[in-house]
């Protein structure tokens, strides 16, 4: 049965993995995200579910562990923040290439360069750009809450296996170390082996038995044949975008400004909204749930509406970017963030909204 507790967010995303029925967690500790892998380390899940949890010699050898796992199918997760995803790369490009279904989590700290421990939003581009080398892209998640921590853990697998393809859930420092209520799901079972076959297909390593043996790789030395997985993977994030974009509309109907804005800046940017309608302003605000895909026909539908819209982010302007595509020069966009771990208020987005787009 589901449970009611108050956890902060990384603890809700540990316990979310479990009760997910994941089979491994590989990770290394580094702040803001250490209690993920404390959380794993002290419940014990190989001991609830079978669970396998690991604390890697590094990132590198995490990401590898995970590739590992996920090849057989079965259901793997690591976790690290901005610097340590950052050495993950490489081996998250070759989860995408090889088309391995694995949940990554990043919960954000301040930079470029090891920054500070504080949070931010800065790893924007990283996560929706894809960040390592070659024509992939991630499915990305952006939780606002505790709730959402725990409840996308779940769903990250479920469309990681839908797709055959990495999901990163992106949170930062703020939602990771905040506490709320969570209510906590089920626990769902693991997969046997034959039940993975049967949702999933045979790709997975799961041994020959009299059937073809399965190769799994990212490397395709002719070019013809390398470009015809390419072409696949891109088909595959189309429709990602058909089948999968999430978004939240807030107070929109009536809008003739809009916030965009994502995780933490959305909660902030949502109690400026309330701050906006007090004094008159008809400002609504479009939350991104996927950063990709990303919500561009809705934006771009609003541009129609609205005279301006403001992207507040914790960061020196990423998000904006993509913003701006979506309108295609409708209406002015403008970006309102702030850096090195210092977290805007509602009252200070609200002015900037006043100062750059009214």
């Amino acid at each position: 049965m589901s449970e009611l507790k108050l956890m902060k967010g990384n603890e809700a995303l540990a316990e979310a993995a479990i009760r997910a029925g994941a089979d491994a967690y590989f990770g290394y500790p580094i702040t803001p995200q250490s209690e993920v892998i404390e959380y794993l380390m002290t419940e014990r899940p190989e001991e609830r579910t079978g669970m396998v949890v690991l604390q890697a010699e590094s990132e590198v050898a995490a990401i590898n562990m995970v590739y590992g796992a996920a090849s057989t199918g079965k259901r793997a997760i690591t976790s690290s923040s901005s610097p340590g995803v950052s050495l993950k790369l490489e081996g998250i490009s070759y989860l995408a290439g090889a088309e391995l279904p694995a949940v990554i989590v990043n919960v954000m700290r301040g930079g470029p360069g090891l920054g500070t421990i504080q949070p931010s939003q800065a790893d924007y581009f990283q996560a929706v750009k894809g960040g390592g080398h070659g024509d992939y892209r991630l499915y990305v998640l952006a939780p606002a809450s505790v709730q959402e921590m725990a409840d996308f853990v779940s769903d990250a697998f479920d469309i990681a296996f839908k797709y055959r393809n990495p999901v990163l859930i992106l949170s930062d420092g703020l939602i990771g170390q905040m506490m709320e209520k969570v209510e906590l799901k089920e626990q769902r079972e693991r997969l046997t082996e034959e039940e993975i076959i049967e949702r999933f297909g045979t790709w997975a390593l799961t041994g020959k038995k009299g059937r073809e043996r399965n190769v799994v790789t990212s490397l395709d030395l002719q070019s013809e044949k390398m470009e015809a997985r390419v072409h696949r993977l891109i088909e595959k994030y189309k429709r990602m975008e058909r089948e999968d974009l999430r978004y939240e509309k807030i107070l929109c109907d009536d809008a003739e400004y809009l916030f965009v804005a994502y995780g933490s800046s959305s909660r902030i940017a949502q109690k400026a909204v309330q701050l906006g309608r007090e004094k008159g302003i008809k400002v609504g605000l479009l939350r991104p749930i996927t950063l990709f895909p990303f919500p561009k026909q809705q934006l771009f539908e609003l541009a129609d509406q609205v005279k301006g819209i403001l992207s507040v982010e914790l960061s020196a302007g990423q998000m904006v970017e993509d913003v701006k595509l979506a309108v295609q020069g409708k209406v002015p966009v403008e970006h309102f963030g702030r850096t090195g771990g210092i977290i805007h208020t509602p009252e200070e987005v609200l002015e900037a909204l006043e100062q750059k787009i009214i």
